[in-house]
């Protein structure tokens, strides 16, 4: 806002003493998880969310099922409008890439519905904790290994 809009928001007489302003959106991405099964579906999601405003670009993964949405809007609208328009069932990406995670294949992690490379987002304290080793199970799984020599000499 430059130094004339603020003096005009400060002196206009025509709206009224009681003028709220707008809490600016944040430019963010939104990321949706959303069935995309042909062309079709995804010209439908695209069209869906291209009108909103405040969007600057919009991607469609049809492989890995997903809606990457740009620019300064809502999360929670933009998930609204993609389910209303286009009747499917959505949500937001619960994923992230398995290389981020400490132990991808831990119970609570794992998700074999997931796109290759990507496994289940674990915030959960007690997903997190089973996915941790204790001290003593990381002694036996080393004492056998191939990549410690010096750990057991039977094998």
């Amino acid at each position: 806002m430059g130094a004339l809009d603020h003096l005009s928001n400060i002196f206009d007489c025509s709206t009224g003493s009681s003028k709220k302003l707008k809490k600016r959106k944040q430019f963010q991405t939104v990321e949706i998880k959303i069935k995309i099964d042909c062309e079709g579906c995804e010209r439908r999601v695209r069209k869906a969310v291209e009108g909103m405003k405040g969007v600057t670009q919009v991607e469609v993964e049809p492989k890995q099922n997903k809606l990457t949405v740009i620019g300064y809007v809502d999360p929670s609208k933009v998930l609204a409008r993609v389910r209303h328009r286009t009747g499917k069932k959505a949500e937001f990406w619960p994923y992230v890439r398995y290389d981020v995670v400490a132990h991808p294949y831990a119970p609570g992690v794992y998700d074999w519905k997931a796109p290759p490379g990507y496994v289940r987002s674990a915030d959960d304290p007690q997903v997190s904790q089973l996915a941790r080793a204790s001290s003593t199970e990381v002694r036996y799984t080393t004492a056998f290994s191939d990549d410690n020599p010096t750990a057991c000499v039977i094998m």
